[in-house]
């Protein structure tokens, strides 16, 4: 008989250890270049530790949260975050990457829906803002799936593989997310949930819970 219990992942903040993880991720001059419009180059663990440094400082006002994606078994499989948050303009843009082996399998649509969710009724912001390459299909899908607007287009705003691409400009409201959070989770099955390690934090939400 088959297992029918769901595929769990969690949300947990950034570690200095996981940066090792994150510099062979991005050994990847392709998934590099589809994920950072400002790296072309692959890093060493220290020159990781560099860039990361302002993510993993513990100023209350650092105007950045990171969130590393594990299974239940405690890998590493993808990290999400919220970069720019502004407590003025009370937005924030949004970045994910998940490793090749949870792609299209639902992973990323749960993680931005529990991140949108922390942002919106923890953080009280009332914007996201992301960004894709238009060339970049898995994340215009993604983006599409939950429910972002597409705001406008940068062109020749992202050089990559030997040409200039046009950028994708999207954005959430809060108000967005209110009514877009229903119909997801009536879609998403309860098959993988992410979570941040309760029930009352999760993607999908649990069946009673208002979606």
């Amino acid at each position: 008989m088959p297992d029918a219990s769901p595929r769990l992942f969690r949300l947990r903040p950034l570690e200095k250890a996981d940066l090792q993880t994150i510099a062979s991720w991005f050994q990847d001059v392709h998934d590099l270049a589809l994920f950072d419009r400002t790296s072309r180059i692959p890093l060493n663990l220290q020159q990781t530790e560099q860039i990361w440094e302002d993510a993993l400082c513990t100023s209350r006002d650092s105007g950045k949260a990171w969130f590393i994606i594990e299974s239940e078994g405690g890998e590493a499989l993808g990290m999400i975050g919220l970069e720019a948050i502004s407590n003025i303009n009370r937005d924030a843009v949004i970045p994910v990457f998940v490793d090749k082996s949870v792609r299209r399998h639902g992973v990323a649509v749960r993680a931005i829906a529990l991140i949108l969710d922390f942002a919106f009724q923890q953080l009280g912001l009332n914007r996201i803002t992301s960004y894709y390459r238009l060339d970049n299909h898995s994340s215009r899908d993604l983006i599409s799936r939950v429910g972002c607007q597409i705001e406008g287009t940068l062109r020749q705003a992202w050089f990559a593989d030997g040409q200039f691409h046009d950028m994708v400009v999207v954005g959430m409201l809060q108000q967005d997310w209110a009514e877009q959070r229903k119909k997801l989770a009536q879609e998403l099955s309860p098959d993988t949930v992410v979570s941040f390690g309760s029930p009352d934090w999760s993607w999908p939400p649990r069946i009673g819970d208002d979606a």
